[in-house]
């Protein structure tokens, strides 16, 4: 399972994935789908996307990763979790499958989406890739179009160490003859996907500028707002949509699809932000915005293993105080060396044994609640940690 254990789990091979959709009955050739790529903002763009299709009368399946709270939030239906039912009956199902064949989480759960959205006969799916793209298990789909949001420094000890070998991962989500949408990405590795498209004879286009209001925040949010309107402006005869019901998906987002963990806001009084923002690009764009805030910032970080903090700790605005913890997953990053890595930058801070100790601690560092904030993030682990608390009332805020 590669979001918890890391790389030992990633399996660089679209076989188990083709085999068991074959004895699936081939699931993901009975719906049509949008495939959604990049570094960062392929989470938001595929919500949006969703949220449009949705606002428009359509039957939308969705499939995302990770989940941050509850399993089934890969795998929703017009912006609702698909039942624990369909998740147990379907795994007991393929139990046969599963011994025959060992498949990874990830294989298995690709394969799920694509049953339940063939079974609930969508009338789109918007399939985000896991990883890459050229051999994620989302990519034996042939959708009506692709998009490509962004391309960063992540994952390099599997998608490559450049810029342009990262890009050309991704770009093996194009098909032939399939439009091709890309978002704000360098001209190196922009270079890379537009080769890909010229090969692959796929039409090619950049984002939309566009000033529609959102419920999203973060100014990153108008380059995937950006690819999913130009996606839908492609589709109009495939799945027609009107500009008002645009409008009104993008002004609620959040309410129609449920997304979470995206310059979320968990307080007022002190205003507490978290972000799954977790690599440079990512890290990146959050500091543009928590500059933007022009507060006084208390931070509660935790990182994976394997990330390359010399690459983001000097993204970070300076902060008032800084509390680090582990993330409640395998691949978590020990406090204690995540405090070293800071005081390498000399900067001091406080290791915590758990999410809620770091937050209370956090908390108590807040003299002026209107002109100091505190941030949350780091990892999607440490927001899954911070919502699974807030989801059971344990957070105290």
């Amino acid at each position: 399972m590669y979001q918890r254990v890391g790389i030992v789990a990633y399996k660089k091979d679209l076989t188990n994935t083709l085999k068991l959709c074959e004895a699936l009955g081939n699931p993901q050739n009975s719906f049509k789908s949008i495939h959604v790529a990049g570094t960062n903002g392929k989470g938001s763009t595929t919500h949006i996307l969703s949220a449009i299709y949705q606002a428009n009368g359509y039957k939308v399946g969705l499939y995302t990763s990770p989940h941050l709270v509850d399993f089934r939030e890969r795998i929703k239906l017009n912006g609702e979790m698909c039942s624990k039912e369909f998740v147990v009956t379907f795994t007991q199902g393929i139990a046969p499958l599963i011994e025959e064949i060992q498949p990874s989480f990830f294989e298995i759960t690709v394969a799920m989406a694509f049953a339940y959205f063939a079974e609930q006969q969508v009338d789109i799916a918007i399939i985000e890739t896991g990883l890459g793209g050229r051999l994620d298990s989302t990519n034996i789909i042939t959708p009506l179009a692709c998009i490509i949001t962004s391309i960063g420094y992540d994952h390099m000890d599997m998608l490559g160490d450049t810029l342009e070998l990262i890009a050309a991962e991704k770009a093996g989500i194009i098909k032939e003859g399939v439009p091709i949408v890309y978002g704000n990405i360098e001209a190196g590795p922009l270079s890379v996907i537009k080769n890909t498209a010229v090969a692959k004879n796929a039409p090619i286009y950049c984002f939309n500028e566009s000033n529609y209001t959102t419920d999203l925040s973060g100014n990153y949010q108008v380059w995937n707002i950006g690819c999913a309107v130009k996606t839908a402006s492609l589709l109009q005869k495939a799945l027609p949509t009107t500009v008002d019901k645009i409008k009104f998906a993008l002004q609620n987002v959040k309410q129609l699809t449920h997304l979470w963990g995206r310059w979320q806001q968990l307080s007022a009084e002190p205003l507490i932000i978290c972000d799954v923002g977790h690599n440079e690009e990512g890290f990146r764009l959050i500091s543009e915005q928590l500059r933007a805030a022009d507060k006084h910032i208390h931070y509660v970080l935790g990182f994976v293993k394997d990330k390359d903090l010399s690459a983001i700790i000097p993204l970070i605005p300076k902060g008032s105080s800084y509390h680090f913890v582990k993330p409640t997953v395998i691949r978590g990053m020990d406090a204690e060396l995540t405090k070293q890595h800071f005081n390498e930058y000399n900067i001091n801070g406080t290791a915590h044994q758990n999410i809620s100790a770091a937050i209370n601690a956090a908390l108590q560092s807040v003299v002026n609640k209107e002109t100091e904030m505190i941030f949350i993030g780091g990892s999607n682990f440490v927001v899954a940690d911070v919502l699974a608390l807030k989801e059971a009332n344990q957070l105290a805020l």
